[in-house]
């Protein structure tokens, strides 16, 4: 394979890129119906945005990857069979009282219970926590690079894989990746859709 392609461009991030998958993802998610309904302040969604990336970055089941030059990252939880996506933090803080969150702490909580309800646990299985694009590189082929390259080590493991789509868009992308929907989509008041999705390993 070439190496100048987006796939050849692939890598796992360390600790010295933490802040850089925080900013790609922020920018990259900045509009999306989810963060908006999450955040309806504009002036204040990246802060909180980043918030939210940091919690998810510390913990240690957390793998994150880059792609091309800076343009995309991924994030994704490696889960053992029966533990939740937020389990292995007990002192993550509360966020309906944590201030930096503010009245959103509400949103943030609801949503959060509704997609654990759904978070499917019978399995281990790979969690695709989230994974952007920065704006102007949308459609450039990032997204699916930095799929093939996650889930060809996990059908190499025999792992499943879930996922949240939270867009038209990103739900048509897993589904030609092997994803399938798993339930109806999850939306709590007046939230935007999110569609749980599973993918078997190929063999």
């Amino acid at each position: 394979m070439a190496k100048d392609t987006p796939y050849a461009l692939v890598r796992q991030a360390d600790e010295a890129d933490r802040q850089v998958v925080s900013d790609i993802l922020t920018e990259a998610f900045i509009d999306d119906p989810v963060a908006c309904w999450l955040f309806p302040a504009s002036g204040e969604r990246g802060s909180l945005q980043s918030h939210v990336y940091g919690h998810l970055l510390d913990r240690g089941s957390a793998e994150a990857y880059l792609v091309g030059r800076g343009e995309g990252a991924s994030v994704w939880l490696a889960l053992a069979a029966g533990q939740a996506p937020d389990e292995e933090r007990p002192d993550a803080p509360d966020v309906d009282r944590n201030s930096v969150f503010g009245e959103n702490g509400a949103r943030l909580r609801i949503l959060g219970l509704a997609l654990a309800e759904r978070h499917p646990r019978r399995e281990p299985h790979l969690y695709l926590s989230c994974m952007g694009v920065v704006g102007g590189r949308q459609g450039a082929g990032l997204g699916s690079a930095m799929l093939r390259h996650r889930l060809e080590r996990a059908d190499a493991d025999g792992l499943a894989a879930y996922l949240e789509a939270s867009s038209p868009r990103s739900h048509a992308l897993y589904l030609r990746y092997g994803f399938e929907d798993l339930g109806e989509p999850v939306r709590v008041a007046d939230s935007p859709l999110l569609w749980p999705m599973w993918r078997q390993p190929r063999a």
